[in-house]
């Protein structure tokens, strides 16, 4: 399964080499690449020109230029939801405001405190969980607004430990 955002409106996506089922709708059209980046699509007898405008993998974001109009797609795969839904999403596209505990464990140690600026992938803290030692990292740039937690508290998965 796969979720789209497009222009800011979400779609669920289900897909096999036959079919592609959109919000519980089967989708009926006939695509056929012109030459690299553009396509020609037939959907409900009417036709679409489609280029693809930019692409950008890290964060799973395409710009298209449909019949000479943009779309910004923003795609997510089911392990892109589940770390959504566990609080760890690499948020490389999205703006996290928290992050929470994972895992049930320890904090054995911070690495920083309320008011830093902290950049993409800096180290934010060390949780303990089954006898390992995990860094959480900071997911975008921006300052620490708040820490929920301190060095040697137990924390269950799910609890905010900062806030952006």
């Amino acid at each position: 399964m796969l979720q789209a955002t497009v222009n800011n409106k979400s779609f669920n996506i289900q897909a096999d080499e036959d079919t592609i089922v959109i919000n519980g709708e089967e989708l009926k059209w006939d695509i056929e690449q012109v030459q690299d980046g553009y396509f020609h699509i037939l959907y409900h007898q009417k036709s679409y020109r489609a280029e693809v405008v930019s692409n950008d993998p890290t964060t799973k974001t395409f710009t298209w230029k449909i019949n000479g109009r943009l779309y910004t797609v923003n795609v997510k795969d089911k392990f892109d939801l589940l770390l959504e839904k566990m609080g760890i999403g690499h948020g490389t596209g999205n703006k996290v405001n928290s992050i929470k505990a994972p895992m049930p464990g320890l904090i054995i140690d911070l690495k920083v405190k309320e008011g830093d600026s902290v950049q993409l992938g800096e180290p934010l803290l060390i949780l303990e969980a089954m006898k390992m030692e995990n860094i959480l990292k900071s997911p975008r740039e921006g300052l620490i607004k708040s820490i929920k937690i301190k060095k040697g508290d137990s924390v269950e998965k799910g609890f905010v430990l900062i806030e952006f």
